[in-house]
């Protein structure tokens, strides 16, 4: 990939999820980092400004509140650990909220586990919630629901969860910003012969190994962990970008173009992974037969396939499922993600969007399949 389009990536970017992790966001364990919160909120305000939607994951509950317990050790056993947690996220809420009104955005918090992303229900929850906030112009503040995991569903690091939210709301771009000034082929503080990588391919194997371990008594992450989640990022089309997270002005200046830290690209892009997801799906769990205006709606003018359109429902499916949807005759034209589980797309067949309340008392959208979840069978 060639400078220019390299720096396209951030440059275009229009969906950005921003790690911040705890020795930055607490200044090493010192309590919270009021000045370089401030920053942050003020970029990720501006960008917001400009027309981005931005969603910030941060560190620092756990570290806050050994800092506000009088603790100097990170604590081993898990209900001192939740505790810490329970007492950190309220400053670092509070934190967030103060400096995010006082450049004119809206916050809210967000707190997850990775039960509510492994459960198909609670996922697309989440994701409405998120969508809905970057609708309302919101600024989403998450973080680990710290105060209620067990080692059987944590992510382990908010490196993961940086990841995993880009996946969720189908991001351009991670940004992870680290107390490192990015990836370097062997850890400096070691090698003096070590040599920065200025960009690499997400997902390359040589990058793991080049990757060393926990760099802070106070987070879990590492290099390695960000390698592993700019690998995860991939996988729904997203680059990460791994950079000093005190550089002046670092998402301003990415998100013109600047190459700044390490830049791993995805190899795939945002829409072509998840689409090719939905096509190579092999166990459809359903199917919907939809009429003639529906089948040039969808399939000559990449309309969101609607209630109103569909004649039949074949199969058991929930919601999130992926479908397929078939003309009159039985042909597959497209497959996609429900909004509805079979038996409430029962109910709306041939219904119009604004009948779907009275029928099933609340409303998750006004299409059967929208078309960011639909792809066009060849």
């Amino acid at each position: 990939m060639t400078a220019p389009s390299a720096s396209r990536l951030l440059r275009d970017a229009r969906r950005i999820v921003v790690k911040v992790g705890s020795s930055l966001v607490t200044d090493e364990g010192r309590g919270l980092d009021e000045a370089a919160i401030g920053e942050w909120c003020r970029q990720l305000a501006a960008l917001a400004r400009d027309g981005r939607e931005v969603i910030m994951v941060s560190s620092g509950a756990i570290a806050e509140g050994m800092k506000r317990l009088g603790w100097t050790a990170r604590p081993r056993e898990i209900n001192e650990l939740q505790a810490a947690a329970a007492v950190g996220q309220m400053g670092l809420a509070q934190m967030y909220e103060t400096k995010l009104r006082e450049h004119g955005m809206g916050s809210a918090q967000v707190l997850l586990t990775h039960a509510d992303l492994a459960d198909r229900e609670r996922y697309l929850n989440a994701r409405s919630t998120l969508l809905t906030l970057l609708r309302l112009h919101v600024v989403p503040v998450i973080n680990e629901n710290d105060t209620v995991v067990n080692d059987e569903i944590k992510f382990g690091d908010n490196d993961t969860l940086g990841a995993l939210v880009a996946n969720l709301v189908e991001a351009d771009a991670l940004v992870i910003l680290t107390d490192q000034l990015g990836l370097y082929s062997a850890d400096p503080r070691k090698d003096p012969a070590a040599t920065f990588v200025h960009e690499g391919s997400a997902g390359d194997a040589a990058l793991e190994a080049m990757a060393g371990g926990a760099g802070s008594s106070l987070g879990r992450g590492g290099m390695i962990t960000k390698i592993l989640a700019a690998k995860r990022a991939a996988g729904s089309g997203a680059s990460t970008v791994i950079a000093w997270g005190r550089e002046p002005d670092c998402l301003l200046r990415l998100a013109r173009g600047e190459a700044i830290g390490t830049l791993l690209v995805a190899p795939t892009q945002k829409h072509q992974a998840r689409k090719r997801w939905m096509a190579d799906h092999l166990q459809l769990r359903g199917a919907v037969t939809v009429d003639e205006g529906a089948v040039a709606k969808v399939r000559s003018e990449g309309k969101s396939l609607l209630p109103i359109g569909m004649t039949a429902v074949d199969g058991e499916f929930s919601r999130g499922d992926v479908i397929a949807v078939r003309d009159p005759g039985g042909v597959e034209i497209a497959r996609g993600l429900a909004n509805y589980a079979s038996a409430e797309a029962r109910l709306l067949c041939r219904k119009p969007s604004s009948e779907i309340e009275r029928l099933l008392g609340y409303v998750a959208e006004p299409e059967m399949i929208h078309r960011t979840n639909l792809v066009v069978s060849r």
